[in-house]
């Protein structure tokens, strides 16, 4: 299949609505029918304020890089899309072509 991955990047500790905003996104993303999602937090990285945010053992969690992920069809996507810029979060966001499948037997 071909689809398109939809890729947000959060920070841990942000919340929309009281939630965990990664969490808030999973959520969203399954009452809207989407067929999947997944969040990973990172080891480091930097955003486009170029502050590094990297774990390490004297640091507090909650500051670390969130990526949340979905892949579906592009007008599910751009949909869902457009769903959460109702709700005025500044969100960076990349999306990409991607070819996607399950092996084996289902």
């Amino acid at each position: 299949m071909h689809g398109i991955t939809l890729l947000f990047f959060v920070h841990e500790n942000q919340r929309h609505h009281g939630i965990l905003l990664h969490e808030w996104l999973l959520e969203q993303a399954k009452a809207f029918g989407l067929p999947g999602g997944s969040a990973f937090r990172s080891i480091a990285g930097f955003g486009r304020h170029g502050t590094l945010h990297e774990e390490s053992f004297f640091e507090l969690a909650g500051d670390q890089p969130v990526a949340v992920l979905f892949m579906a069809d592009e007008k599910r996507l751009d949909a869902f899309l457009e769903r959460i810029r109702q709700e005025n979060l500044t969100l960076f966001h990349v999306k990409l072509p991607v070819e996607f499948g399950i092996l084996g037997k289902s």
